[in-house]
């Protein structure tokens, strides 16, 4: 297939692209550097091989820019978009909505309507949990049928892109001409490329793992590079948050997957998880027996809008498509970002 992948610099994006080119794909990335990493491109290239040399492409620009779009589109016969551009921090959202809605609900709708004008037929958005809000317990682990209720901007912004792709593919199929998306929802996704090629690298970063990370590489501003954690009175077994965690290289095995089994006039919508949940501290402790070294930790007050429990149920997309996450052990999950952050301990930077 011929696939441009917006946001393909980024954490997820940059995984997903090296995937699709080891499978033989033709890829484009859009992206406009302003949090992804021209260095996470190069790193593609270098993984990928000679045998992708011809396969791929880099564009520096925005997506809602469709006189570039649109060209890049045709130059390169894109028949797939793969979107994962996105602003993707919460409190940020809550500060400055308006730009999380440009960015993210404006900027897919422009997307979506190059891809109209192009005759893209497959599209596959990068969609969140933050969909759901904060489910009540006895609704956990949680399906796809829940109804959404995101509490914040930032998950409301990629509901409405959810919205905008069932109503658009709905009018697609009154007319006659072929589209299929698939919206999928991830949890909490972790991890990096497990031969080292990439890695994860966010600026401000505010994942759990690559956080611990930092914190045992003396990288952290945090008085003596200590982690925070917010709150251990909930409900749960050791006070402390639980969440679903699942490795990148299975999230990008998600879409692909999802990709393949799309036929004109799909819309679906998946949860990405592995099933069950792990605490923070949890994974503090994992990081402990990878590392074989000791999380210097304090607790703090609760943040506010952290739910106690959130998982995902699976099981829809196992039983239409067969996708399965393999990586469950968390350990394994640890180590492969322990490995990247020890090669690359200042993430992309020069």
């Amino acid at each position: 297939m011929n696939v441009l992948a917006t946001g393909g610099a980024g954490y997820i994006g940059s995984h997903a692209v090296l995937r699709l080119l080891r499978d033989g794909h033709h890829v484009v990335v859009v992206d406009n550097l302003f949090r992804g990493h021209r260095a996470a491109i190069d790193a593609v290239a270098k993984a990928a091989g000679e045998g992708a040399k011809g396969r791929f492409g880099f564009v520096q620009g925005e997506i809602s820019d469709s006189g570039l779009v649109r060209k890049v589109m045709r130059d390169n016969a894109v028949d797939t978009v793969m979107h994962f551009a996105a602003l993707t921090y919460v409190g940020e959202s809550v500060n400055q909505p308006l730009q999380y809605y440009r960015t993210n609900t404006a900027g897919a709708l422009s997307l979506i309507e190059s891809a109209e004008a192009c005759g893209v037929q497959r599209f596959v958005f990068s969609s969140t949990a933050a969909t759901y809000g904060e489910p009540p317990a006895d609704k956990v682990p949680i399906q796809e049928t829940l109804a959404p209720a995101p509490i914040n901007p930032y998950g409301a912004s990629k509901l409405m892109v959810e919205r905008l792709l069932s109503d658009f593919n709905t009018a697609q199929k009154a007319a006659g001409k072929p589209f299929a998306y698939a919206c999928l929802r991830y949890f909490n996704v972790a991890g990096c490329d497990r031969s080292g090629a990439l890695g994860e690298h966010h600026e401000p970063e505010t994942h759990l793992v690559p956080i611990i990370l930092q914190c045992l590489l003396g990288l952290r501003p945090q008085a003596e590079n200590t982690l925070s954690i917010f709150g251990d009175d909930y409900p749960t077994p050791d006070g402390t948050c639980v969440r679903d965690y699942v490795h990148v290289e299975d999230l990008v095995d998600a879409h692909v997957t999802v990709m393949n089994a799309l036929k004109p006039g799909d819309g679906r919508i998946y949860n990405l998880g592995i099933g069950n949940g792990l605490s923070v501290k949890q994974i503090v402790q994992s990081v402990e027996r990878v590392t074989g070294m000791k999380v210097k930790t304090k607790i703090g007050p609760r943040r506010a809008g952290d739910p106690a429990t959130l998982y995902a149920d699976p099981g829809k997309i196992a039983r239409e498509i067969g996708w399965k996450a393999k990586i469950t052990n968390v350990d394994e999950i640890v180590a492969s970002a322990w490995a990247w952050f020890k090669a690359n301990p200042k993430g992309y930077a020069k």
